[in-house]
């Protein structure tokens, strides 16, 4: 399992955009992703259980992978996202 942090930069936090982009990024994973963020977890491939989590700007959340590949997805991941949140 290969976890990163990211801690949310963007003003809007993670509204329905960027999460949908995420989201769809993730389901390309053959493995599992998911994300933790205030005490509560959910499946990153479900574009509904991340909004929920109600990330805004300065929140801090955990995204775990876990499946082949996981390693070089991660480093993907985590460019993606500074450049978008």
């Amino acid at each position: 399992m290969t976890t990163i942090a990211y801690t949310i930069t963007d003003e809007l936090g993670l509204h329905a955009r960027p999460a949908g982009k995420i989201v769809k990024m993730f389901q390309g994973f053959a493995g599992k992703v998911e994300i933790a963020a205030k005490g509560k977890t959910a499946d990153g491939k479900r574009v509904m259980a991340v909004m929920k989590l109600s990330l805004k700007q300065g929140d801090a959340f955990t995204l775990a992978f876990d499946g082949e590949g996981e390693e070089a997805f991660a480093e993907e991941v985590l460019a993606y996202l500074k450049e978008v949140l």
